[in-house]
This record gives structure tokens, sequence and C-alpha cells, in this order.
């Protein structure tokens, strides 16, 4: 690798599940396609950012996975939730957001719809001011039906709010200063299970930039490089955990990032992170962050370098 330089250091019956999917087609997704974002490396950050940092927050769920993203505006704070974790994280997540003076979510984005990604997600809504909502569609046939999954479809119906389908090329409003770009999953994808249905979103603020992966494996990561997509970023958030069907060489190589971070929980019975994924991050000299050792982790950035902090609380589920 071409390492480059830091500048700086449910059981519902079926026929339940067609009507739910049906009316998620029909009227709760937002399919609207709008124009793709240029690859780009820096955005011009304005005046108004330079007292308050950007702050992504990789919050220990345990097993799961849960980013906050704060970037700051001439208002306060835009804040993406992107992810939740486990249902029993509702209450935790709930306190640890406002204790961070979040009152209003303004991106609410599941990266796909597994339970360990969204399943207090519901519960997020129905408690914050919610500005939208964004989500991958799966192919009806492979439409989740999940307690959690149909719970959130409720909570954002209860409330009004449109669910914005994430694929290729969706728009994400974000502040000036800033952008996002999804570059996966393809609106045409085929793919057997949910994970290769997650979202890869790019973030970048001033020079700095960050890659989130959700669960997405090596079949998804081959469509991204096949297509083209910028991915040179510093913070690489691994894929699927750290599991050895992510992060493969080819991908690693075009994100080339200077940091990685890995969400799992000590002791998972899954394993994750795999051994080959850890070694293939310290051959390439990646400084590796893990929420099973480092608890929540906290990335910040001006627009140029990024400094970390760790050992932050986790949010406690109900055994917590």
């Amino acid at each position: 690798m071409n390492k480059k330089r830091s500048k700086y250091s449910l059981g519902p019956v079926a026929g339940l599940v067609v009507l739910i999917v049906l009316f998620l087609l029909s009227s709760r997704i937002n399919l609207s396609d709008g124009g793709a974002p240029e690859g780009i490396n820096s955005v011009p950050l304005p005046d108004s950012s330079a007292d308050q940092p950007l702050q992504v927050y990789f919050l220990d769920v345990g097993q799961g996975d849960s980013e906050l993203i704060r970037i700051p505006g001439e208002t306060g704070y835009f804040n993406m939730l992107l992810d939740t974790g486990e249902y029993e994280y509702a209450d935790g997540l709930t306190e640890y957001l406002k204790g961070l003076g979040v009152e209003r979510i303004d991106a609410l984005v599941c990266s796909h719809p597994h339970t360990d990604h969204m399943g207090c997600m519901a519960r997020i809504v129905q408690r914050f001011d919610i500005g939208a909502i964004y989500m991958p569609l799966l192919p009806e046939d492979r439409a989740p039906t999940t307690a959690a999954y149909e719970k959130l479809l409720d909570a954002a119906l209860d409330k009004g709010l449109t669910i914005n389908q994430l694929h290729e090329d969706a728009i994400i409003e974000s502040p000036p200063g800033s952008q996002f770009q999804v570059m996966s999953p393809r609106m045409d994808a085929d793919w057997d299970g949910a994970n290769n249905y997650s979202a890869v979103i790019r973030l970048v603020y001033g020079e700095s930039s960050f890659l989130f992966t959700g669960d997405a494996e090596e079949e998804s990561e081959e469509i991204i490089l096949e297509d083209g997509y910028m991915l040179s970023s510093d913070v690489l958030k691994c894929g699927h955990h750290g599991s050895s069907s992510s992060t493969s060489d080819e991908f690693l190589e075009a994100v080339d990032p200077l940091y990685a971070v890995i969400s799992c929980e000590t002791g998972n019975r899954y394993g994750h992170p795999h051994r080959e994924t850890v070694e293939k991050l310290d051959r390439e000299k990646i400084i590796t962050y893990r929420t099973d050792k480092d608890g929540t982790i906290l990335a910040e950035s001006m627009g140029d370098r990024i400094t970390f902090t760790t050992g932050l609380d986790s949010v406690q589920g109900r055994d917590g």
C-alpha cells in the first residue's frame, strides 16, 4: 500500500409483511434521485466553524454499531446518528445523547436493517426531534420481518416522517464545509443477505475524511471499487465489526487510511475482530481503535488534523 503521509500527528404473518413492504414502497420511502457529488478531498470551511470541532463519536454499544457525527454550523451542531445498536441500549443511548446536549437529530441513518445496528431506532425516533430518516431499501422478498424494523416504520409514520432511500449517489444534506457521499448499495443490488445492502458513506469535513461502511462485505466493496468512487479517507470504520469477510486488500489499499475503528464487544461469540483483519491493519501500520478495548472513541477535527480520545463512557444496556 502506498501509505499517505499524515500532515499532523418477529414473527409477523406474511400478509402483514407484504402490506408493510407495499406501503413502504408507495409512500414511506422517498425514491427521488439527486445528482451525484464529485469525489473530493476537501471542502472549504465557513468562518462560523472556526470555534468548534467536528466530532465523531464511535459509541460503544457492545456487539453492535452506532456513530454520532456532530458538524458545527452557524446555529450549533448538525447531528447525524448512524445506527443505534440493539434494543437494550434504548435508554442508555437516549441518556448519552442528551448528556451531550443533543435534542435534535438532523439525520437519522440506518445503515441496514439488522438489529445490532437499528434495534432501538424506533425509540430514538419517538424520543427526539428528527429532521430526516435515511435507510437502504431491500428487495420485497428480502424485506426484514423483525419487530424492530416494523416498529421503526410505525414510529416514522406516527411522526409523519418520510424514510429516504439510501443508494448510490443519494443525497444527504449537510452544513457548509462538509459533504456526505453515498456510494452503496446500488439500486439494482441483488444480495443474499442484508450485510451487503449496507449504506457506505464518506464524510469530508474541510480536509478531513471518514468512511463509514456498516456491515458491507467484500462483494459490496468490489462493486464500489468497480464504480470508481473516491475512497481515500483518513479514518475507516471497518466493515462488519472487523470480520474477515470485509476490508479486502484492494478496498483497504483504495481507502489508504491513517486510522481504523472497529466496533465490537469483548468476548463476542463471532470472534470479531477476526485475526486476518487485525493482522492486515497492523501490517499496513494503520493506527487502530476498538470499542471492546477503548470504550467509546471520539475523533475531532478542526478541518485538518484528527485527534482521538479513548476510554469515554460506554452506552449502558439493560444489563450494563
